[in-house]
């Protein structure tokens, strides 16, 4: 396993030296030779974008060893501006894992920043020495503009730890748009180590796409599972730091839900140390407040991405206690699509006498059987394209605006 991760590891940072001249490109491609020449190696991971909004963005990336690092963007009128890990006027130092806040942003704007960074060589209390400084190149993200008539975004699902299928499946859609990248739950087996999650995620997306644009990390049931799996979430910037939220971009009201395992609580296998009953009970009660408000009642589509669908997926616990908890909340409250995934038999499943909302569901987790899907949401309709991983397309779906 770990000459495989080595050699992943290795192949992505081949692939990323390649486009060096491209002021988007990822980390490696340094700012000038004498600093490449000095520590070409300080980020393990390029930055990677979290919980992009209209007006601010977490920047997250993690450095070789234990570094002072910043954020350098272009904030008004042109002019460099600086952003840190700040908490009790102490900027965090000495640390690896990089989650810095960019706020005060305008909407549908276009942002430049790069990763700055300064090795920390000795840490005494009254004496700090640094290493070389290295700065990356400059990449770019966009804004979401409060008032934008569309929205389009990307679904991958059950990846089951198989890093190549991000670049085989995002390549289908390299000629669409999208702004985000949602990631539907199982992109693991389970949680091991932070070193997984670098060379089975961070790597493979950052090489990709996410300098640029974000991904939503949704939780599957296999995001639950081992012994790493409460360390997981340090690696990404959820809003309010649950795995359950909901945000509006264009046309789009988008619900995010954890649903947690598949099977009881108190399953041998887990222990005794869970309770995801608990967890979809509560974002049950949250749910129901969702959808009172203004935001949610006035969008033209209301989307939910959900791991675990709440119909088609089984008699297992799990599936029917989302089923029980959610879907009359999605009858009563007029979701117009649920994505989801788990099953690893994709299809599309409109409304029946069981459900009055049509459920979306991806493939996986084998080579020819993995799908992506594409939204794209404008005034008059929101369209879903499923196309698996030979380039099929295998199903889609239209919702006409309210």
């Amino acid at each position: 396993m770990n000459n495989r991760r080595n050699f992943l590891k290795q192949a992505s940072l081949l692939s990323v030296g390649a486009f060096t001249t491209n002021i988007a490109t990822p980390v490696f491609a340094i700012a000038n030779r004498r600093q490449e020449s000095a520590r070409a190696d300080s980020l393990t991971v390029p930055p990677y974008l979290q919980n992009l909004t209209a007006t601010s963005v977490y920047v997250m990336f993690i450095t070789a060893v234990k570094s002072y690092s910043w954020i350098e963007y272009e904030g008004q009128n042109g002019a460099v501006q600086k952003a840190h890990m700040e908490e009790d006027g102490l900027y965090d130092a000495y640390v690896k894992l990089n989650k810095i806040y960019i706020s005060g942003l305008q909407p549908g704007r276009t942002y430049r920043y790069r990763v700055c960074s300064k090795p920390i060589t000795l840490f005494e209390p009254y004496k700090l020495e640094y290493g070389e400084e290295v700065r990356t190149a400059w990449f770019t993200f966009n804004t979401p503009a409060t008032d934008a008539q569309e929205a389009s975004c990307v679904v991958l699902n059950d990846i089951h730890d198989s890093p190549e299928a991000f670049g085989k499946l995002l390549s289908l859609v390299k000629d669409r748009p999208y702004e985000f990248v949602a990631l539907n739950g199982d992109t693991f087996h389970y949680q091991t180590d932070e070193q997984q999650i670098v060379d089975h995620l961070l790597l493979p997306c950052t090489n990709i796409f996410a300098s640029q644009k974000p991904f939503l990390m949704i939780r599957g049931n296999h995001e639950t599972r081992g012994k790493f799996r409460r360390e997981f979430k340090n690696y990404f910037a959820l809003p309010d730091d649950k795995y359950h939220f909901s945000f509006e971009q264009g046309p789009i009201f988008w619900v995010v839900l954890d649903t947690g395992e598949d099977k009881p609580d108190d399953h041998p296998v887990y222990a005794g140390i869970v309770d995801f009953d608990g967890v979809r009970e509560r974002q049950a009660k949250w749910l129901a407040e969702v959808v009172e408000t203004k935001a949610y009642k006035k969008a033209k589509y209301r989307v939910v991405l959900m791991h675990i669908p709440p119909h088609h997926s089984g008699d297992w616990h799990g599936p029917m206690h989302c089923q029980k908890l959610f879907s009359p909340i999605f009858e009563a409250n007029n979701v117009d699509l649920v994505i989801a995934g788990h099953t690893h038999r994709y299809g599309v499943h409109p409304p029946d006498s069981n459900h009055t909302y049509p459920i979306v569901i991806g493939g996986g987790s084998k080579d020819g059987s993995r799908t992506i899907m594409h939204v794209a949401a404008n005034t008059q309709q929101l369209h879903l394209d499923m196309i698996r991983d030979d380039g099929e397309k295998v199903g889609e779906y239209t919702v006409k605006a309210r």
